[in-house]
């Protein structure tokens, strides 16, 4: 029984940790004024995160709310935020990004 409870409470906290990215997946922005007195319109974004190219900006991605495809040039190396090293998402680069050391 015991046995039992420990399985069903592993397979819980597997199904919240791989449900919690989605549902944190975009960010409300409000709208505001820059400095040089521009007024930016309120939006939505993707989720703040270490990578260059998981951005609705970025090449190929897509904006689901605009419909607006990414202009910026992806980046072969993005930083991924682990051991500080290069390498990692290859996310819009049909897996040509390699893991490259530091040193």
């Amino acid at each position: 029984m015991r046995r039992l409870g420990l399985a069903l409470a592993a397979l819980i906290i597997f199904i919240l940790s791989t449900v919690a990215p989605v549902l944190a997946g975009d960010v409300s922005v409000h709208g505001y004024f820059r400095q040089d007195g521009t007024y930016v319109q309120p939006h939505m974004r993707s989720a703040p995160d270490s990578s260059f190219n998981n951005n609705w900006s970025t090449y190929p991605n897509i904006n689901p709310y605009t419909g607006e495809q990414g202009t910026r040039q992806p980046r072969l190396f993005d930083y991924n935020g682990s051991n500080n090293n290069l390498g990692g998402s290859d996310y819009g680069l049909g897996g040509a990004s390699k893991q490259r050391s530091r040193w």
